[in-house]
């Protein structure tokens, strides 16, 4: 109990940080948005306080709803910052004409990234070994029909299934046009994938963004970032991630 209550507060003090340097940059916006465009406005919102929401955000994976409401939150005052809506207008109609993602959608978008190239180039080494295909694609299965992983043994320590290696079940989650095998008998040892990066990339925007607006829902009060704005996974500091 002692060493889970040091990784829970490990994990809670950073993100409070995070959140309070965010709603700093937030009021400096306010400050000044009536001297701004409304382009420059929100490049200004993403450039700024979205770039910190989006650092190593792939360890925000699976955390409770309850620390990711809290930087929702920070979504959606970017958003009244940007449109100079008051504190409780609806915001949820801005967030989707700006094209925003929801904070868990960004987060499965850097994680699923991360994916594609440890399946389709090996990189990084240290996540290509965390993961192992359900079955060899040569053999004509159901599941052989799309890359698939195989589920990693059911853990009950919530830290655990926080990590990359107990992914398994986002990445099988996603549709079959973006687990496409790219030739039978594939391993991990080559490229398994039949789409480039580019293909992936805007094929999972558009599959998260659906998700994150699906049949109208209202967020959370909720916002994310702009699809357009996604930051280029596909060539970035392993280290940072």
């Amino acid at each position: 109990d002692e060493i889970r209550t040091r990784i829970f507060k490990w994990q809670i003090v950073p993100l409070s940080a995070l959140i309070k340097s965010c709603n700093f940059n937030l009021r400096d916006l306010w400050r000044i948005r009536n001297t701004l465009d409304f382009s420059t406005a929100s490049t200004n919102a993403t450039s700024i306080v979205q770039s910190k929401l989006d650092y190593c955000n792939s360890l925000f994976l699976n955390l409770p709803a309850t620390h990711l409401n809290r930087l929702q939150l920070i979504q959606n005052n970017m958003a009244r910052a940007v449109f100079k809506r008051r504190k409780f207008d609806h915001i949820s109609s801005s967030l989707k004409s700006l094209h925003w993602l929801k904070i868990r959608q960004r987060i499965e978008y850097k994680v699923l990234s991360l994916t594609y190239l440890a399946l389709q180039y090996g990189e990084p080494h240290y996540l290509h070994e965390l993961l192992t295909l359900q079955s060899d694609i040569s053999v004509s299965t159901r599941s052989s029909a799309f890359v698939t992983l195989r589920r990693p043994t059911t853990s009950h320590r919530k830290t655990e299934d926080r990590s990359f290696y107990h992914m398994a079940p986002l990445w099988n989650a996603l549709p079959g046009n973006l687990r496409i095998p790219a030739i039978l008998g594939g391993s991990l040892e080559t490229p398994v994938l039949a789409l480039t990066c580019k293909q992936f990339s805007s094929r999972l925007k558009t599959y998260l963004f659906s998700k994150s607006f699906r049949n109208g829902q209202q967020c959370w009060d909720s916002s994310s970032v702009l699809t357009r704005n996604v930051p280029n996974v596909f060539n970035v500091d392993w280290d940072c991630i």
